[in-house]
């Protein structure tokens, strides 16, 4: 898998003309760069508590199938992209208190659980884990990746 390329004009490319284009990189790279998607998936990304965080992931996971309805793997990615983030960002909320994980110094700060973002956490965490899974998800990126790289 090549680098991720965050050269690339993100102001000004379409993904959804221009797949060619995208990368799927490591993890979340380039969750908050491409568009038209990031415009569409972000508004609905919360995790302040378990209830929130369970409409976020149900309304990510349905903007997911549309985007496999419309053979549109770029958007799917996304999509998985923004379930996976919602499981990090929350879990650090969980972890740390105001969501700073370092001090000043590149410290490592002390872990103060907080149940109620870790059960956000949670709800991810298992949408993340049934698109790890999903067979058709991952032959899509397989060929996505053979294909451009």
């Amino acid at each position: 898998m090549k680098e991720f390329d965050y050269e690339q004009d993100f102001k000004r490319i379409d993904f959804r003309q221009h797949p060619e284009l995208y990368q799927v990189g490591r993890g979340e790279q380039g969750v908050l760069m491409v568009e038209p998607y990031k415009g569409e998936i972000l508004p609905h990304w919360r995790f302040r508590t378990p209830e929130i965080a369970r409409a976020s992931a149900d309304e990510i996971m349905k903007l997911f199938e549309a985007y496999r309805a419309s053979d549109d793997f770029v958007g799917m990615d996304m999509a998985r992209k923004f379930i996976q983030m919602g499981y990090t960002r929350a879990r650090r909320y969980a972890n740390h208190k105001g969501g700073r994980k370092y001090d000043n110094d590149r410290e490592v700060l002390p872990r103060e659980l907080n149940e109620e973002k870790a059960a956000a956490a949670a709800i991810f965490k298992a949408e993340w884990d049934k698109l790890r899974a999903d067979a058709d998800y991952l032959a899509r990126k397989k060929a996505h990746q053979a294909k451009y790289g």
